[in-house]
């Protein structure tokens, strides 16, 4: 038994993935033997319907000064991020002297935004060397995990916030309720909470279990993210349902009474009861659907090497190919190399299966015949990026939604 740490009820995991690595934890040969592994399980709460990680690493494994993800590396992100800054600006940044706070602020892909309209803003980055890129470009940025003190002290220096913002950040923290008081206490008394992250919805129909990882603590749904903000006199006064990261949902939420409450969240809770999102079958059943992807993978990996011999490369060395080659044991033999344009990644070596990490240029300079497509919630940008490889003849193999070769 394992307790919630929404609800402190007691619940069972409905999948374990066995001994993982910190997922982002790209290594050098000489570190091999030093390698942490953790045991990755994911269990769901029929109590307040959060599904969650068993266990997690410490915060200070996975977020510090040599974290390698920034997020002003995908155009499509600096897009979506540059749209949400005009819609904050638009409404919710309006009053006489706005104030704009997000948690997680990476390398300041959106607050650079607000930075340049001249508009106050702090952004809270734990990772020292991705925070001082945001500070490089402009963007008011301390190195911190934000939690209830911090916000007394965002108080004390700035006042309080007219939006508070997240992306892909929230579902990290497992403290989520000094996160949320520390939320509810830095808000204006009209001010709102957006934040967006990978949708359970989308994980449970895709069979995208390789969002499950160390980082991501949390799997959120409307259900579950309604029931928490409940317990902090805050509500869900919208959703959005958003295509980034293979699926995700941005929840707006709000001091109670503060925000009429959109039919969208109405609409939203029950396409979540049909898909069953509080039924523990629906996770036993996914448990199936994943131990089939990952037979099919490694089937179809096996018969190119068998029948062709012909080498096959991976297209992203990203934090959710770290849960796909573990579980799947997916190694050198079956993977030559993966391809990446993460400098901090090159000349390294995936994350306990130890796939060797070349830069993007060995892909152009030698096409090979047969891709397996770790980053394939860029899918749309990459397909475009690469129409010579696809009009060269390479063919891509992905695992979401299912196992196929295109």
């Amino acid at each position: 038994m394992t307790t919630c740490r929404i609800c402190d009820k007691n619940f069972e995991p409905f999948i374990s993935f066995g001994d993982m690595p910190i997922a982002n934890g790209f290594l050098a040969e000489k570190d091999f033997s030093d390698e942490y592994f953790f045991g990755l399980a994911t269990g769901f709460c029929e109590h307040c319907n959060m599904v969650q990680l068993i266990d997690q690493p410490a915060r200070e494994m996975m977020f510090h000064d040599e974290y390698a993800f920034f997020s002003s590396l995908s155009s499509g992100m600096r897009n979506h991020f540059a749209e949400f800054a005009e819609k904050l600006q638009a409404e919710f940044l309006i009053s006489d002297d706005p104030f704009a706070v997000e948690i997680g602020s990476n390398d300041g892909i959106m607050l650079k935004n607000i930075a340049q309209a001249g508009i106050r803003h702090l952004g809270v980055e734990p990772s020292a060397n991705v925070a001082q890129v945001a500070s490089d470009n402009g963007v008011n940025t301390i190195s911190s995990f934000f939690d209830e003190a911090l916000a007394a002290q965002i108080i004390a220096d700035y006042g309080h916030a007219d939006t508070i913002t997240s992306a892909n950040v929230i579902c990290h923290i497992p403290y989520l309720h000094s996160v949320f008081a520390g939320i509810e206490t830095l808000l204006k008394p009209t001010g709102v909470f957006i934040y967006e992250d990978p949708y359970l919805g989308d994980i449970v129909e895709k069979v995208s279990y390789d969002q499950i990882y160390d980082e991501h603590v949390f799997f959120f749904s409307v259900m579950s993210v309604s029931k928490l903000a409940a317990m902090h006199n805050m509500e869900v006064f919208d959703v959005e349902h958003l295509s980034t990261h293979g699926g995700s949902m941005r929840y707006y939420i709000a001091k109670k009474g503060s925000h009429p409450i959109s039919e969208n969240v109405a609409r939203q809770l029950q396409k979540e009861q049909q898909l069953g999102l509080d039924q523990a079958n629906t996770y036993d059943e996914l448990r199936k659907r994943i131990e089939k992807s990952r037979t099919d993978l490694v089937a179809i990996l096996e018969k190119i090497k068998a029948e062709t011999g012909k080498p096959v490369v991976a297209y992203g060395a990203t934090s959710k190919s770290t849960t796909v080659t573990n579980y799947c044991g997916i190694g050198p033999d079956l993977i030559d190399y993966i391809c990446d344009t993460t400098p901090l990644k090159q000349g390294k070596f995936s994350p306990g299966s130890h796939i060797p990490v070349k830069p993007y240029e060995d892909f152009l300079a030698d096409y090979p015949d047969y891709t397996l497509l770790f980053a394939w919630n860029h899918s749309k940008e990459i397909m475009a990026k690469e129409e010579g490889y696809n009009k060269h003849g390479g063919k891509w193999i992905v695992y979401v939604p299912e196992v196929k070769i295109t």
